[in-house]
């Protein structure tokens, strides 16, 4: 840098107060490829998956369209069902056998996935109950009975039941373009969910004598045939969830007729099922701005001493969603509103349903969420394109196409907790937001957790944001994340894990790539750049299955960011943020070493300096008559140097040349003034942790006033260790803060404070530059206190 240019940096801190310059570190042998591109770490593009992100021009996907009929047995608590599956092959490839799931084998004692768990033994105690065990183990009498798979006129297809899974060898290759139609009639006893667990199930009230049905993963499923996986038939465990095709469905459920039953889609006969009394509430309802009562209280009250033994059958529709889920109960009281979302102008029924137990928090909170909810995800992802958005409260949280189950009841005496009405709040969010992660932009959950558990709790956390400033959120901000990078190395794994083989299942598929994308969005991107991108990844996949990369490259390429430092250290490794404030070293210019005037230097023609060896290149290059080098076509170019080395020497030899050298503009009395408070401070940082970051500080002066500035992440790419920056300011810092605003994820805060000890007066003077040659920075020791050292320095 020559000496003018520093003057009129110098000229510029007197009127902004600092500026910056970075120091190159060597990178040495400190560069640990945390900027290299991910390359074939990601798959190859083809025609199906573009190089940008986006889906290619060979882009398919198979579809399957479902019409069921179901009978609820609420006396044996078994659930009996026939379907009519019509599958269509879009991929080109021929098929001769396809495969579906049959989930609720993962129930069964003998016929689930079989992924068993390490057990140790237990702190025995007098009144622990014990029992033999049995091997082999008995059979529970839960899982999917078959009755019946047949071809659509009723011919037996041969199959065969692995597990979860089942396959149907085809009488005939099924070859692209065609469809296939098939039957299936199955049942299954319903468990206990509470007890057993798992998401679908009935939970039985002991004081009234009901049970709360919540019916999911409930009829045989096709799983999903793809460009990059073949056949998704992977066993489910019970985490793992699951990878779906799109469709249209027909749905029609025979319950007990004081059920009330809500499910995915429209329901088609409301004025066959409703009394009239709840029909007119349900018209009134649907133009409503606030969520009227369409089964009361009372209503669900009275329901629930009265068992009636008649039936009802309700009907739903619904098109091009993945999946299908319904709940049916006499306990539950119904409310609905009218929720019109801006971005497409479609007037959504929003609505809840929930048992007496958690009336006073649903009836208060549970709607008007699920409007919130679908409108704010709209404004950050594609608008919502359903006609119905539903929240049941089942003391669970779980996902589904316009419909989820969640939790949040009520003390006895109506009354709950802030804790309660949070949480309730934030998992009525969380899985009404699961509309658009994965149930549109559809994911596979079986393989990668964090593209719908991850990218949704992102967007629920906007979404708590928008609802309340203060929301308690637990995942999304960058410092309560840190607890879990903590940890040990052993207890934890890259985002890019399958989800059956996570320890820390909801920090590594929730929470860290919440906050990833969080700290992109207000740390590395910013919002407007962030947002623009994870819109056009949500437009662009919309109804599709996206893979990791899809979304990693659509993120660059609508931002223009390279990212891939990013996803290689946050998805793909396990490293903390850990950067450290080593040292800050201070000195003070002494202004009477500057130049006063431009000097005068001599020079004198010399040979000029050439390669020691002339390669091949070069005499090719000279012999090549065809070659003519620019220096002899410029006239600009042609300086003594050229004319010597091409035989013209003579004309310039034993001639000397006089240059006045750029020494910049001497400082005046006024200047002086100016700078003579000027204080240089060499800022040393230490990658502790591993992961890189950006490097954010607060500066706080000895009058008070604060001065901010960040640096980008690229910072460390040449040296991912170690690195240095230097400022000048024209007043005293008391203190240096990182990371201020706590917005980098950094595990340890205790070495991100530099405060002046009060000492850190001039001890030696800075030389900005020498008088001979130029000068390099005093550089000092730790706390501020400056060690003398003149660093060599050369000509610029």
């Amino acid at each position: 840098m020559k000496l003018k240019a520093v003057l009129f940096s110098f000229s510029v801190l007197a009127y902004t107060g600092f500026a910056a310059q970075n120091i190159q570190n060597n990178p040495g042998s400190n560069h640990g490829n945390r900027f290299e591109q991910l390359g074939t770490i990601l798959p190859t593009p083809n025609i199906y998956r573009t190089a940008s992100g986006a889906p290619g021009h060979g882009y398919w996907q198979n579809r399957a369209d479902y019409d069921i009929t179901a009978y609820l047995d609420e006396d044996k608590r078994n659930l009996k069902g026939s379907e009519t599956i019509t599958y269509y092959n879009n991929s080109p490839d021929d098929l001769d056998y396809i495969w579906l799931q049959l989930d609720e084998n993962e129930q069964s004692t003998v016929k689930n996935a079989g992924f068993q768990f390490p057990s140790t033994l237990p702190a025995f105690s007098n009144d622990q109950q014990l029992k033999a065990t049995d091997l082999p183990e008995k059979d529970n009498g839960y899982g999917v009975n078959l009755e019946k798979v047949t071809d659509a006129s009723g011919n037996p297809l041969k199959y065969t039941v692995n597990k979860t899974m089942m396959r149907i060898d085809l009488p005939k290759v099924l070859k692209k373009g065609e469809k296939l139609i098939f039957k299936v009639d199955w049942n299954y006893n319903i468990p206990n969910r509470i007890k057993m667990g798992g998401r679908g199930g009935y939970e039985n009230f002991a004081e009234d004598g009901n049970d709360l049905y919540t019916m999911t993963q409930w009829y045989p499923r096709m799983c999903v045939y793809s460009d990059f996986h073949g056949w998704q038939n992977h066993q489910f465990t019970g985490r793992g969830e699951f990878a779906l095709v799109f469709g249209n469905f027909k749905v029609s459920m025979n319950v007990p007729a004081d059920h009330i039953v809500g499910g995915t889609g429209e329901c088609k006969n409301y004025e066959q099922v409703l009394s009239s009394n709840q029909m007119a509430r349900y018209r009134k309802a649907e133009s409503a701005a606030e969520p009227i009562e369409i089964v009361t209280l009372d209503e669900a009250k009275k329901a629930e001493k009265n068992h009636s033994k008649q039936r009802k059958t309700w009907s739903f529709e619904a098109n091009d969603v993945r999946d299908f889920a319904w709940t049916s109960s006499r306990k539950f009281v119904w409310d609905g509103m009218r929720v019109t979302i801006p971005e497409n102008n479609n007037k959504v029924m929003a609505m809840s349903f929930y048992p007496k137990e958690a009336y006073n928090l649903y009836r208060k909170y549970s709607t008007k969420a699920v409007a919130h909810t679908i409108k704010t995800y709209s404004e950050f992802t594609i608008p919502y394109p359903y006609p119905v958005a539903q929240s049941v409260e089942a003391a669970n949280g779980m996902e589904y196409p316009m419909i989820c189950f969640n939790f949040g009841r009520t003390e006895k005496d109506g009354t709950y907790s802030e804790g309660t009405k949070n949480g309730m709040i934030g998992v009525v969010i969380h899985e009404v937001g699961h509309n658009f992660f994965p149930m549109i932009v559809n994911s596979d959950e079986r393989q990668w957790s964090w593209m719908d558990e991850g990218l949704n709790t992102f967007t629920e956390y906007l979404t708590e944001e928008k609802w309340d400033n203060k929301f308690p959120s637990k995942r999304g901000p960058a410092w309560t994340i840190t607890d879990y990078m903590k940890l040990p190395k052993d207890q934890l794994e890259p985002i890019m894990s399958n989800s059956e083989n996570i320890i820390q299942f909801g920090p590594n598929a929730y929470s860290k790539p919440a906050t990833g994308l969080n700290i992109l969005r207000e740390t590395i991107m910013g919002r407007e750049l962030f947002d623009k991108a994870f819109k056009t990844y949500a437009k662009r996949w919309a109804f599709k299955h996206p893979e990791p990369a899809d979304f990693f490259r659509t993120m660059e390429d609508a931002s223009g960011e390279d990212l891939d430092w990013f996803w290689r250290g946050w998805f793909y490794g396990t490293d903390p943020v850990d950067i450290a404030i080593d040292k800050v070293t201070v000195a003070v210019p002494d202004l009477n070493t500057l130049p006063k005037e431009a000097k005068e230097t001599k020079y004198k023609v010399e040979k000029p300096l050439q390669n020691s060896f002339e390669d091949i290149s070069k005499i090719r290059n000279k012999e090549d008559k065809n070659i003519t080098f620019s220096v002899d076509k410029d006239k600009d170019l042609q300086d003594f140097y050229y004319r010597y080395d091409r035989g013209q020497e003579k004309l310039y030899a034993d001639k000397e040349y006089t240059v006045k050298t750029d020494a910049g503009i001497p400082l005046d009395a006024k200047d002086k003034e100016k700078f003579k408070n000027l204080t240089g401070y060499q800022i040393d940082f230490v990658n502790k942790g591993g992961l890189v970051m950006p490097i954010i500080l607060e500066f706080t002066f000895e009058d008070g006033s604060k001065l901010y500035d960040k640096s980008s992440a690229q910072i460390w790419r040449q040296n991912e260790q170690k690195v240095s920056k230097t400022y000048y300011f024209d007043k005293k810092i008391k203190s240096i803060q990182l990371d201020p605003m706590r917005e980098t994820a950094d595990i340890d805060t205790s070495n991100n404070l530099w405060a002046s000890n009060g000492t850190d007066t001039q001890v030696s003077k800075f030389q900005l530059f020498k008088q001979k040659q130029g000068g390099g920075p005093v550089r000092g020791g730790a706390n501020g206190k400056v060690n003398p050292m003149q660093a060599a320095g050369k000509k610029n």
